[in-house]
C-alpha cells in the first residue's frame, strides 16, 4: 500500500481519507461536555416555564371566581362550572401536573358553593383568603 503526503502534513492511506478513531473520540468528548453544560440550564427554564403557566392559570380561575361570585352571590360548585357558564372559555390545565383538576379552597362557613379558591397540588391548606386577595 503506497502512502501520501496530505494537504495538513499527514500521510493518508491510497483510496480516501478520514478521521482516525482518537478524532472521532476527542469531539464526542467535547459534545457531551457541552451537553452536561447546557442540560440542566434547559430543563431549570422548562421547570420555571412551567411555574410561570401555573401561576398565570391560577390567577385566571381566581379572577373568574370573583366574577362568578360578583354576579350570582355565591361561589361556583366546581372549577368546571366556571367552563360550562363561560367564565373561563376552556378548562385550565395544569402544567406541572398536566391535568385540568385542580385542587380547591373551600368557603368559609355560611357561604353559597363548594369552590372559593384554587391551589397549588402541594400546597398546604391555609386560612380562607377571597380569591383576588391570594397571592402565588
Amino acid at each position: 500500500m503506497r502512502r501520501t503526503p496530505s494537504s495538513h502534513g499527514r500521510t493518508a492511506r491510497a483510496g480516501g481519507t478520514g478521521f482516525t478513531l482518537i478524532e472521532l473520540s476527542v469531539v464526542l468528548a467535547i459534545i457531551a461536555l457541552l451537553l452536561l453544560l447546557v442540560t440542566p440550564r434547559y430543563f431549570g427554564a422548562l421547570d420555571r416555564s412551567k411555574e410561570q403557566v401555573l401561576s398565570h392559570n391560577m390567577l385566571q380561575i381566581r379572577a373568574a371566581i370573583d366574577q362568578y361570585h360578583a354576579d350570582r352571590g355565591r361561589y361556583p360548585e366546581s372549577v368546571r362550572e366556571l367552563v360550562e357558564l363561560r367564565y373561563l372559555r376552556s378548562m385550565p390545565v395544569n402544567p406541572v401536573t398536566e391535568s385540568t383538576e385542580w385542587d380547591t379552597v373551600l368557603p368559609p362557613p355560611g357561604e353559597a358553593g363548594r369552590v372559593f379558591d384554587v391551589r397549588r397540588p402541594e400546597a398546604p391548606v391555609s386560612d380562607a383568603k377571597p380569591a383576588s386577595a391570594a397571592q402565588d
